[in-house]
């Protein structure tokens, strides 16, 4: 294993691509789906049963890792890895996006943003330079550029002026960043759902030269249409030869349009919140473990499913383990959630692979289609 971050792609269909991120702590199989440890934990989950499931990497979340136990307290503890046990590679995110979206009384400049924390109030700072110090202390593998995420609805020159200046910060961020052999740094592209900014953006990020390069400012309410538009042209503006992340994605439809339109990468926290809140992510779509039909049923969630909550249990049990509120249902739903999302994964990577993207897209759809609707 190379103690540098490497990315090689070895099948291409369509704009689809299948390969794999080399790094000193393993191999990241790509496309990618990274399940969400914000506070140094996926929620309901233990750290080797997310590998179980297949995961190759973790994200966690710089905003809420400073606020608390903090980046330094963690440093002292021996890093992000060993302090939440998980070996393998992580991704932080840089922290702009929640502080747009979580915290209070934000003051933007051109040096950085002030805020107030969610938690209890307190005020910080964030800058390029913080944020990259801050993820350096957490130790993560993969560690994001930071940039401003303007809140939604907003103007086409009020996502220009942001955009410029995330492509400011982004160089700000190269520099503080620094060469860190076996680490990796990504930009990330901004400029909405306008397609010159789109462009003006990707131009920025590869003159100052990335690792690998995100698109941010998508999956934040524009829609699933007006996400895929902007996939079908903005990820032929990034590098072929550095892997594409697609930020907060998402359902499983739209890791498959994602996928077919050239993205590598994806987080959501959907498989996990999903799982807390009773919802189960199925090839046949999605099922509402509270509602009464589920009483009776013996059935699986999934016949076809290898997970714990499949194997192990009925719909029957899962419903009343979530409404008497046992801790147990969001442990088998998180768990099923999850294992459901590699799956698919696997599936778009040997559908690559094989040359037979549109058929496997073909038969998601179909099985989407049929719903949840088999009489027991």
């Amino acid at each position: 294993m190379s103690d540098r971050f490497q990315f090689s792609v070895s099948a291409t269909d369509g704009h689809a691509r299948t390969g794999v991120i080399q790094t000193p702590r393993g191999e990241i199989r790509t496309p990618a789906f990274m399940p969400v440890g914000t506070a140094a934990t996926v929620k309901a989950m233990l750290p080797e049963s997310v590998r179980a499931t297949g995961a190759d990497i973790l994200l966690g979340n710089t905003y809420h890792l400073m606020l608390r136990p903090g980046a330094e307290r963690i440093a002292r503890l021996g890093g992000l890895h060993k302090f939440m046990n998980w070996q393998r590679p992580i991704l932080t995110d840089s922290g702009g996006f929640q502080v747009m979206s979580l915290s209070s009384l934000r003051k933007l400049t051109e040096d950085g943003v002030t805020f107030a924390s969610h938690v209890d109030g307190s005020r910080h700072f964030l800058s390029p330079e913080t944020s990259m110090q801050i993820q350096r202390d957490l130790g993560s593998d993969i560690v994001m550029a930071f940039d401003e995420c303007p809140a939604l609805p907003a103007t086409e020159d009020e996502v220009a002026k942001s955009m410029r200046m995330s492509m400011r910060w982004a160089q700000r961020s190269r520099d503080a960043f620094g060469d860190r052999p076996g680490h990796a740094l990504f930009g990330i592209m901004q400029g909405g759902v306008t397609r010159d900014l789109r462009e003006e953006s990707a131009e920025a990020l590869k003159g100052i030269g990335f690792d690998g390069y995100a698109i941010g400012g998508l999956a934040v309410g524009e829609g699933q249409e007006a996400m895929f538009s902007v996939l079908d042209y903005a990820p032929g503006f990034l590098p072929e030869d550095k892997p594409r992340y697609l930020m907060g994605v998402g359902k499983p439809d739209d890791i498959v349009g994602a996928v077919v339109r050239g993205v590598d990468m994806m987080d959501c926290v959907l498989p996990s919140r999903s799982g807390r809140t009773g919802q189960a992510w199925t090839r046949r779509g999605q099922v509402n473990i509270k509602n009464a039909r589920h009483a009776d049923d013996p059935r699986p969630l999934d016949a076809d499913c290898t997970c714990p909550a499949c194997t192990g249990y009925s719909r029957a049990y899962l419903h009343h383990v979530f409404r008497a509120q046992e801790m147990i249902s969001g442990m088998l739903l998180t768990w099923h959630n999850l294992h459901y999302f590699q799956e698919l994964m696997v599936g778009l990577r040997e559908a690559i692979a094989a040359g037979q993207l549109a058929g496997f897209v073909t038969q998601f759809e179909a099985q989407r289609a049929q719903g949840d609707i088999d009489p027991l």
